[in-house]
């Protein structure tokens, strides 16, 4: 068991994950999410989609990255993932996100892997964003490659989950039960993250219309 997994997985890692909740604020606010059946679709959409198609893949392209030391594919994946994000708030809570989980890490495990991404983030050539900061964060760490994946979607969902327990009606029992149900489907969705070898690619309307939208609420929890 890698106790520095647990540890970055853990809601307790200050990442400010709680801030934000990817756009869900906003499809409850306008009743398209309303109960656990309406947030299921959700978290499918998230782990298939958000997880599946981009933020997965460059997960495990991330990793390869960092392991090797290729600063050019770090550059290259960190303006490739911000550019395929339309909603500003969702670009800059991703780096914001990984900007943090990087000094903190950084600070708790010292490695020359993250001196250098940290190096590229202080010079502006990177965010990072949050799925390359975790990557970095996991190799550092001796995770593998594919376990990092895993890991990564969990933390994802699992924060969806918490964000829309303060958002809507849905007892402790029924999220986790739903969280459960959609983490039973993550190998498989890991395992076409491998087969395709981390090809990243973005095509989720309703969730980045809601996204985008989140900021002309007239009240809200969450940044975005």
């Amino acid at each position: 068991m890698n106790l520095e997994l647990l540890h970055l997985c853990d809601s307790l890692f200050p990442i400010g994950g709680f801030a934000y909740s990817d756009g869900l604020e906003a499809a409850t606010s306008t009743g398209a999410i309303s109960d656990p059946a309406d947030l299921q679709p959700w978290l499918e959409a998230v782990l298939d989609d958000t997880i599946g198609r981009l933020e997965g893949p460059a997960v495990w392209r991330a990793w390869r990255a960092v392991a090797d030391g290729d600063v050019a594919a770090m550059i290259q994946l960190d303006e490739e993932l911000t550019a395929l994000r339309p909603s500003s708030g969702v670009r800059r809570s991703s780096r914001a996100m990984g900007q943090r989980l990087l000094t903190t890490w950084q600070a708790l495990h010292p490695d020359v892997r993250l001196e250098r991404l940290a190096l590229l983030a202080k010079e502006g050539a990177i965010g990072p964003v949050l799925p390359l900061a975790f990557a970095a964060a996991c190799a550092s760490a001796g995770v593998t490659r594919r376990e990092s994946v895993e890991a990564y979607a969990y933390t994802r969902l699992a924060a969806t989950v918490s964000a829309a327990m303060r958002l809507m009606p849905i007892g402790q029992t029924d999220a986790h039960r739903l969280l459960s149900r959609t983490l039973e489907r993550v190998p498989a969705v890991v395992d076409r993250v491998e087969a395709g070898d981390g090809a990243c690619e973005s095509f989720t309307p309703a969730m980045d219309i809601a996204a985008m939208t989140q900021q002309y609420l007239h009240s809200r929890l969450f940044r975005s």
